[in-house]
């Protein structure tokens, strides 16, 4: 096989050498490419450009495959959960029964949020967008554990292990912290005993003098959600951590701007506008035949949401899983959500009809994931933090092998510009 590609420019061959993945992903090396021609590559968005080389996710969207670490994602959706997959995601191993312990331990002993960042929660409007207050809550970490966030990759990675528990767990807390701050609720503390999702159930919906219990059930949905999201290779948010990380930002600094990244709806919020989306199909008295029409006549096809992926060229493995999963718990909790048979109709459709299958339109991870975490009783407004919690092992592996670089520099791209070429100043006067 080749080691080296050509690329000719007015007549003159450049070569620039090969890179292969483990798992035969090919790419050509552009770095050296302006030094040689004063040239640079151009990909705007950055969609066939891979920014750095991954130990954590590979993902083959043409084939629908999503590993972590090697391990399939089916795998892991039907053996482990949320906190045994985000310490392989971050460390790169499955844990063993000791470290498992370990991992678990610590992010029970740092659940608490302290007293002094709840005063900065109730600093905001409860009607301030959840994300938003969240990322600001992470942005503010370093200020409270500043032996953790020295902003100095060699300083920082000594105490990795703690400042990635306080992550994950503060995270979670302060999800539940908001909900119960936008509903006038008092807050209520993390129990020691209690397992990771459990705990953020009972954090989230507990009552004075009666605590939440959550049924096995709705805890195993949720831990299968957050496991799903755990981490989904250069996505906009985890590149973001990435870029802002490669400063040497700390890992708290850097996950506070994947939170803002996250909270577009083009990224984090697009679950919930697949729940607008079936809602205003249910309100309208269709069961989604009509819909499916109208949108194959293009005039509702800008409402087509929860269908087709930015890398799946094929089912999102993840849907497959949260579909299932969905239609069991809704069956357990004797719940008949009439959205749900809405979203059945319309994944028919795709697997069936030609207008979907062709555009290689099936519906991914988003299409089903608000459907369960309504079934659990999250309003919609609090979905996207529920991904910034599943998301959070993601970002700080991701950030870990920024900072573990020796080779690495800061992030920078090139740009082409198209403004305007060189002018004169023109005083007020004379404009």
């Amino acid at each position: 096989m080749a080691t080296t590609a050509s690329l000719k420019i007015e007549d003159k061959e450049y070569p620039l050498p090969i890179m292969i993945g483990t798992e035969g992903e090919k790419a050509v090396d552009t770095r050296g490419l302006r030094a040689a021609s004063g040239y640079v590559a151009y990909d705007q968005g950055y969609g066939n450009t891979g920014s750095c080389e991954s130990q954590i996710t590979y993902l083959d969207g043409d084939n629908g495959i999503l590993r972590h670490r090697g391990y399939p994602i089916e795998q892991l959706a039907h053996y482990s959960d949320f906190v045994e997959t985000a310490f392989l995601v971050i460390y790169g191993e499955l844990p063993t029964a000791t470290q498992r312990k370990e991992f678990g331990l610590q992010l029970r002993k740092n659940a608490v949020v302290e007293m002094q960042m709840q005063k900065i929660l109730e600093g905001f409007p409860t009607s301030a967008s959840p994300m938003a207050m969240l990322s600001a809550m992470v942005a503010a970490l370093p200020a409270y554990y500043p032996h953790l966030a020295t902003n100095n990759f060699e300083k920082d990675l000594k105490n990795f292990d703690f400042a990635a528990a306080i992550a994950i767990s503060k995270i979670r807390s302060i999800v539940a912290m908001i909900y119960r701050y936008i509903h006038g609720l008092p807050f209520v503390y993390p129990k020691q005993n209690l397992p990771f999702c459990e705990n953020f159930l009972h954090m989230m919906f507990s009552e004075p003098y009666q605590d939440y219990e959550a049924v096995p059930e709705v805890a195993k949905a949720l831990n299968l959600v957050l496991l799903l999201h755990a981490d989904h290779e250069q996505n906009c948010s985890t590149s973001t951590v990435r870029m802002v990380g490669s400063s040497a930002s700390n890992l708290f600094t850097s996950i506070s701007a994947g939170i803002s990244a996250l909270a577009g709806p083009l990224h984090g919020g697009a679950n919930v506008a697949v729940m607008q989306m079936l809602q205003s199909i249910h309100d309208e008295g269709d069961d989604g035949t009509r819909f499916i029409a109208a949108a194959k006549s293009g005039t509702k096809s800008n409402r087509l949401m929860g269908f087709g992926h930015a890398v799946y060229r094929n089912f999102d493995p993840r849907a497959k899983i949260i579909g299932e999963a969905c239609d069991t718990l809704l069956t357990r909790l004797g719940i008949n959500d009439p959205l749900l048979n809405i979203a059945k109709n319309l994944e028919q459709a795709a697997l069936k009809d030609e207008y979907f299958v062709s555009r290689k339109l099936y519906p991914n991870v988003d299409f089903y994931s608000g459907i369960i975490m309504r079934a659990v009783g999250i309003p919609m407004n609090m979905f996207t933090t529920m991904f910034a919690i599943g998301r959070a092992p993601g970002y700080i592996a991701n950030w870990k092998e920024v900072a573990s670089n020796p080779k690495g520099r800061i992030y920078r791209p090139r740009q082409i510009y198209v403004g305007a070429t060189k002018r004169d100043y023109v005083a007020m006067a004379n404009r």
